[in-house]
């Protein structure tokens, strides 16, 4: 799948592409209690960008210039953006590091 082609409401999404950017980490307060992580990446394949949600441990796996899989992913759209959530039952694994 390509990244241009990613639509908001999107379910099982499986993309390819680079990392080429990752924000600084900050802490949120999550809706069940209790602070996590999160990063904005951005991920880019030849067709296009996408802001990508990292989370906790996914901060830490993943470099500048990683190739990544992103399975099972999920779209939607926070503040008129459109972006790629991992989720519960997604997964990210490293391509190429």
């Amino acid at each position: 799948m390509n990244i241009k082609d990613l639509r908001d409401g999107m379910r099982t999404v499986e993309v390819e592409g680079e990392i080429v950017d990752i924000s600084s980490p900050r802490e949120v307060s999550l809706r069940t209690g209790g602070q996590a992580r999160v990063a904005d990446a951005t991920l880019r394949d030849e067709s296009g960008s996408i802001k990508l949600s990292l989370w906790d441990a996914q901060i830490d796996s993943v470099t500048k210039g990683a190739k990544v899989k992103v399975s099972n992913g999920y779209i939607n759209t926070f503040r008129g953006e459109r972006q790629l959530n991992i989720g519960r039952y997604g997964k990210l694994d490293i391509v190429e590091s």
